[in-house]
Parts: structure tokens; sequence; C-alpha cells
């Protein structure tokens, strides 16, 4: 048991150091190549920052346990929104209600509906997985043309000035090579680590590796946003916590199992399909009057998402 606890604090240690080498080496490579910073905060950022999640899903279905795979995104999704804004919105209030994200909001909740129906005609197999990654295609063009014509609108700066998480224009070639290859060894050797210390703890204790996912490996691949996000409030500047889970949910639905089910099927337990996939879209929905109203997510809030968390934490394993 000690052993497995290991390993599932090493895998995450792992993905979140070499997740953050990839997208560093990733950025740089794109901007050295001459791709404009726009596409690549659009593509290889959203991507990269996801890539501990992808990762730990497709070592899952590889492995024939499924249900840890569906898990950690479904309840990737729900820690997003209960625990990555709860308890920022604890330490600072998060203005919400002045940020402008109704587009990109309605565009997670579509993602939401798509990715149940999906499951509802489950199991998950490579065309439901195709239909999911076409989904993510329209949403990442939709976002381009939207951020051009805010750019034009606004006559902003050109997009070799756009600020991206680990630009340097400066590093050397060696430096960005040295980051990919830590990335790309890192990511499957913590996904490897997590996942199989994760299935054998829901074999000792006979939890449902669904269950599992949705809780241990669900918070845990969460854990970089969430400590993003609390680092943010302290500096009073948790409003960057909102865009962050939007963007994140609705790669972890169309994105994540999107790939995950051309690797593999995906069996959609009759748990998740008559709860947690309601809890995550109601969790969803609880978002409208905080996005599309005038409500500021406030620390009373926060304290209620959180406690929200807690409560339907304990319910899946007791």
């Amino acid at each position: 048991m000690l052993t497995d606890l290991i390993y599932v604090a090493v895998g995450l240690v792992l993905l979140v150091l070499a997740g953050d080498a990839l997208v560093r080496g990733a950025v740089n490579l794109s901007l050295r190549l001459g791709i404009p910073a726009l596409v690549v905060g659009l593509t290889v950022v959203a991507f990269g920052t996801s890539a501990p999640e992808l990762l730990v899903s497709v070592k899952a279905v590889l492995d024939g346990v499924s249900g840890i795979a569906l898990g950690n995104v479904v309840g990737s999704n729900i820690a997003n929104v209960l625990l990555v804004l709860g308890i920022p919105a604890i330490i600072s209030t998060i203005h919400s209600s002045t940020l402008g994200l109704t587009r990109g909001y309605l565009t997670m909740i579509a993602s939401t509906l798509l990715f149940i129906a999906v499951a509802f005609v489950g199991p998950i197999t490579w065309w439901h997985g195709l239909i999911l990654l076409v989904g993510l295609c329209f949403m990442l063009f939709d976002n381009y043309r939207a951020a051009q014509a805010h750019r034009r609108a606004a006559k902003g700066a050109p997009a070799e000035e756009e600020e991206l998480e680990g630009a340097d224009p400066s590093m050397p070639w060696w430096k960005i090579a040295a980051f990919l290859v830590a990335g790309l060894i890192g990511l499957p050797l913590g996904a490897e680590l997590l996942v199989s210390g994760a299935a054998d703890i829901a074999r000792v204790y006979g939890i449902s590796e669904t269950v599992i996912g949705l809780t241990l490996v669900a918070v845990g691949t969460s854990l970089p946003e969430l400590a993003t996000s609390v680092i943010a409030a302290f500096k009073k500047q948790a409003d960057v916590a909102m865009g962050n889970v939007i963007g994140s949910n609705v790669f972890n639905l169309l994105g994540i199992i999107g790939v995950a089910g051309i690797v593999g099927p995906i069996e959609v337990p009759a748990s998740m399909l008559r709860e947690d996939l309601w809890v995550m879209l109601a969790s969803s929905l609880v978002l409208i009057p905080f996005i599309m109203g005038r409500f500021d997510i406030t620390r009373i809030v926060g304290f209620a998402f959180v406690a929200t968390y807690i409560a339907y934490t304990i319910s899946l394993v007791i």
C-alpha cells in the first residue's frame, strides 16, 4: 500500500514537472519556427497544459482500466469548478461578471452536453472519439476567429508580442531540446506510475476504478491549475482562474476523451450515467449567474463550492 502511494505521489510530481517542461519547450520551438503567438496559445499551450491528464487517460485505457480515464476527466471538470474556483474565491473575490467570458462559457456547456450524449450511446469507441475531436477543432477555429476579430477591433499589438506561458525569445536551441526531451520522457513515466499506483489502491480497498479516477487521480491532475489559481488569488488576480477553468474543461471533454476513445474503448459505468455526469453538468450550470449575470464569486460562494465538493467526494467513498 505504501509503495502504491509513493508511486502515485512520484507520478504526480513527474507529470507536473514534465508537463511544464513540455509547454516551455514547445512554445519556444513554435515561436522560433515562426508560428504566430496567437496560434501557439490556442493550440500548443492549451494541449501542453492538458498533457498530464491526456497521458494518464491514454495509459489507463491501454492498461484496461478505462474507469480511471473517464473518472479523471469527469472528476477534473467537477474539481476545476468547485475547487479551482472555490479556494481562490475564499482568498480573493473573483470578479467573474466583468470578464466577458460568455462565449467561452457557452462553448463549455455545449461541450459538456455533447460529451454526455456520447456517454449515453457508449461505450466510447473510435468514432465517438472522432466526434469529440471534430468538436474540439470547431472550438479552436472559433476561438481563433474571435481572437483575431477582437485584435482587429482593438488595434492591438501584433501576434509576436503576445504574452505566452514559458516564452523566452533568448532561449538557446539546446535548452529547447532539453525541455522537450524532459517532457516527452517524464510524462509517460509519470502516467505509468500514477495509473499503476491508483489501480492497485483501487484493488486493495475494493474501490471501483471510476471512483479512484473521480477523486484521487482527478484532484491530483488538477493540482497545477489549483496551485496557479491560489497563487494568483494571493496576488489579488484570482480572476485569471475563470478563463483557465473554462478552457481546461473543454479540452478535457473533447480532446482527452477524444484521443483516449480512439486509442481503445471506454466503458461508461451505470453509476456515472446515473450520478457523476449530472454532477459535472450541475457544477457547470451553477456558474450561469456569475458569468452571464452580474454576480461575483465571493468568499461565501467559494466556501459553498468547496463544501459541495467535499460532500460529493464523501458520497463517492462511503
